[in-house]
């Protein structure tokens, strides 16, 4: 079973290439109708996440994403504490 890494947690992915290929293009898909009640726009970054595991522009992608929203994340905890400790 292959695992995508996110945040330092595994998350478990299909097996087989051409599963995680459809499923992944069907998130996608899913994602784009995302004014429908039931899917939403949830469905585009999973699909992604599941996409990167074998194209290596969408882990990149991902990976860049994911430095992006760590960064992000370390500014608004230094200034909380800062605004704290103040």
């Amino acid at each position: 079973m292959a695992f995508v890494r996110i945040n330092g947690h595994r998350y478990p992915v299909p097996g087989s290439p051409i599963i995680r290929v459809v499923l992944g293009l069907v998130l996608i898909g899913g994602g784009f109708l995302g004014f429908l009640p039931i899917l939403g726009f949830w469905m585009l970054p999973l699909g992604l996440v599941i996409l990167s595991v074998d194209f290596a522009p969408v882990r990149r992608l991902r990976r860049r994403a994911e430095v992006w929203w760590g960064r992000r994340r370390q500014r608004k905890r230094r200034a909380a504490a800062s605004s704290r400790s103040e």
